[in-house]
């Protein structure tokens, strides 16, 4: 028996579509290793550009994001989906319409929810121990547009949370707040950088992982550039080892360039563009604060978990929880 289920990660940054089939299988491990992933889209939609500043979705963002979900919602249908999840985060947390949006959500028959940031966090680090596969304890960054989430993990017979934190900075509020040139100055960056740090320091007891797994466009972008990814492939980048020094060397090349350039750029989108710089300080200050020389990347993220998590239920409602 299978089952055909859609996610939907509303995010501050993008808007991203994964159609997955559950294999019911005879234990709940054998079912979760044979998920398949049948379709994968994503989507810059900016939902969240402007929300720090007015408190509110822009009306543009919201078209724009609306008009996406619809093209998702008749994918689903083509691919005879049974549900449609839908997951809303920062943006949504942060603006005083955002039940207003959801409710138009709703309306193209999406089961969406606001998840919180610890939320938010477990499914993302759920999708990274299931498919990067840890055998130590790990720190999970997953950076967003405008939160980013680090998470706590080791392995025991299963993988287990031990604490996660929702930080509300990501690569469109940082841009937002503190490049304000363009190529952006020295002296912007490592105010950025400073800003990360203060609250890094809520979690320096971290540095006792021994694994650091970056999430993200930022970074997945970053492995297509240093390894001449193009188009993009999210089998040649995930499970990738990105180094500190690669880091910084595509934050020193990028941030020399102006957004037009950096657009010139094929492995780069042209919206992510505009803020990848914030999400290359969001990693490299990371790595650089917690002295670690490299972080494997996962193009696996909150979308997959949901599966996972959706997986379990399935399994427990046919199997009558054994």
């Amino acid at each position: 028996m299978n089952k055909r289920i859609a996610v939907i990660d509303i995010g501050t940054y993008s808007t991203r579509l994964l159609i997955s089939a559950i294999h019911i299988k005879d234990t709940l491990e054998e079912t979760l290793n044979s998920i398949e992933d049948v379709f994968s889209v994503g989507r810059i939609t900016a939902l969240g550009r402007g929300v720090k500043e007015t408190k509110y979705l822009q009306r543009e963002a919201v078209e724009e994001t609306l008009t996406t979900l619809k093209e998702y919602v008749l994918i689903g249908k083509q691919y005879k989906v049974e549900k449609i999840l839908g997951f809303a985060t920062q943006a949504c947390r942060e603006a005083r319409n955002g039940s207003e949006f959801l409710e138009k959500v709703k309306q193209l028959g999406i089961d969406v929810r606001l998840i919180s940031g610890e939320e938010e966090a477990y499914l993302s680090f759920i999708a990274t121990a299931y498919s990067i596969k840890p055998d130590n304890n790990f720190v999970m960054i997953d950076q967003g547009g405008g939160s980013t989430e680090f998470a706590y993990g080791y392995k025991e017979k299963d993988y287990k949370l031990k604490e996660s934190v929702s930080f509300p900075f990501g690569i469109v509020s940082l841009t937002e707040r503190f490049i304000k040139s363009d190529p952006p100055k020295k002296e912007e960056i490592n105010t950025m950088s400073d800003f990360i740090k203060d609250y890094l320091q809520k979690i320096k007891h971290y540095k006792t992982a021994k694994t650091f797994i970056g999430l993200g466009g930022t970074i997945t972008t970053l492995v297509a550039l240093e390894k001449h990814i193009y188009p993009y492939s999210s089998e040649k980048v995930h499970g990738q080892k990105l180094t500190k020094e690669s880091i910084n060397k595509w934050l020193e090349k990028l941030s020399s360039l102006t957004v037009q350039e950096r657009k010139a750029i094929p492995q780069i989108e042209d919206k992510r563009a505009e803020a990848i710089i914030s999400g290359i300080v969001i990693f490299s200050t990371t790595l650089e604060f917690f002295n670690k020389d490299y972080l494997i990347v996962s193009d696996k993220g909150l979308r997959h978990g949901a599966v996972i998590e959706e997986a379990k239920k399935i399994y427990k409602e046919i199997k009558g929880g054994n």
